[in-house]
């Protein structure tokens, strides 16, 4: 029986598994109960399991062969602080929290590789299984690869998907280069003089300034990045005041920014920065920028992202394996990994109408029907990266 046959057959037990997860979601470095769960059935396949990585990451090794190859597959393992609004038998017990983003799908496929690669023993080297938190907030793929990640478990490449449902169900799009965004935030205080409404001339007005801040920042983009350097500066919040009759002393906006190239990541800094500070200066008062840069573009490198197509080929066919034309606006801290080691970052498409509810939606749900694919394409990587001689 091949491979995806096989996992079409465990399709109850795989079901079970993620649906259980779904019903229990954690926050990034709070996933216990769903590190131990996934331990369990690890060790049940016959790997060794190792623990405590970034609090609740674990990694989960097995070799076959004399080979000296190995390869990383990374799952995400964390859910969202979204309150869920599926009603579904299995919804989150916990309110306020969901897998709203399919990680809980993600963990589950790769668990489905794990048992059908430690089944069928059709390789030779070391595969490690990454099963890793806080992807959504705290960087667990940087906790992980700073607490020694390839060092304890080298891997000569390492690979990891996503799911979307945007895309069509069962079609593969790979991306040489970037394929995920660099993200920032810049939280920008407007330092004024308060009053009285009805007595403008009185004060300094940080409300107005800050106005004026956030019309400036739109022209960061159109007139100092080049048009073809993909590039976004969002305001997401812009707070001050509490009443009509009252002139604020402070007002707060916080800008969202997003890029792929380092200069021009840079250059996105230091025009916000100047911005902010010379709109204030022209209205007489002052502006402090608190400037947090967070995940790195993730950037893919083109040996593993070829092979991964080549094997996404003869796995689905070549009409379901596309290129994707642009990179996404999004974040992903699986970036970290592949600064330290070469590798490859995919979608795998979820679509199945129009009407899917799309990632971190409240109403979210992954598609179960995507776990034998998922799980039997890791099955297929792992073979083919460790093919035996």
């Amino acid at each position: 029986m091949n491979v995806r046959a096989a996992l079409t057959n465990a399709m109850p037990e795989l079901t079970a598994i993620r649906q259980d997860l779904h019903a229990h979601p954690e926050l990034g470095l709070e996933e216990v109960r769903t590190s131990e769960l996934i331990a369990r059935h690890l060790e049940s396949y016959g790997y060794k399991v190792t623990r405590g990585l970034a609090k609740t990451g674990l990694v989960a090794t097995l070799s076959n062969g004399t080979g000296r190859r190995s390869v990383g597959i990374r799952a995400d393992i964390d859910a969202l602080p979204i309150l869920e609004e599926t009603g579904l038998p299995y919804a989150s017990k916990t309110p306020g929290l969901m897998h709203a983003c399919g990680h809980d799908g993600h963990t589950t496929m790769l668990l489905g590789a794990a048992r059908a690669i430690a089944e069928r023993r059709n390789f030779d080297g070391t595969v490690h299984l990454i099963f890793q938190p806080a992807e959504e907030n705290f960087g667990g793929a940087r906790i992980m690869v700073e607490e020694g990640l390839f060092d304890r478990f080298p891997c000569d490449a390492v690979f990891a998907l996503h799911n979307e449902p945007a895309l069509p169900f069962g079609q593969f799009y790979f991306r040489e280069g970037a394929i995920m965004a660099a993200v920032d935030e810049a939280t920008i205080t407007v330092n004024g003089r308060g009053g009285h409404g009805a007595e403008p001339q009185e004060t300094a007005d940080p409300i107005v300034a800050g106005a004026s801040i956030v019309m400036a920042l739109q022209t960061i983009v159109s007139r100092n990045i080049h048009p073809l350097d993909p590039t976004v500066v969002t305001v997401g919040s812009f707070h001050g005041g509490t009443a009509s009759n009252i002139i604020p002393g402070r007002a707060e906006i916080v800008v969202g920014i997003r890029s792929f190239d380092a200069d021009v990541r840079d250059e996105l800094e230091r025009r916000i920065r100047l911005i902010a500070e010379r709109q204030a200066e022209s209205y007489a008062m002052t502006a402090t920028v608190d400037y947090l840069r967070s995940y790195d573009a993730t950037i893919n490198h083109k040996h593993e992202t070829d092979l991964l197509r080549d094997i996404a080929i003869r796995f689905a066919g070549a009409e379901k394996v596309m290129d994707l034309p642009r990179p996404f606006m999004g974040s992903e801290d699986f970036a970290y990994m592949l600064k330290e080691r070469p590798g490859s970052y995919f979608f795998l498409g979820a679509k199945t109408s129009e009407s899917d509810p799309q990632l971190h939606h409240p109403g979210y749900n992954f598609n179960d029907d995507l776990l034998p694919v998922g799980a039997a394409f890791w099955t297929e990587v792992a073979e083919s990266y460790l093919k035996p001689a």
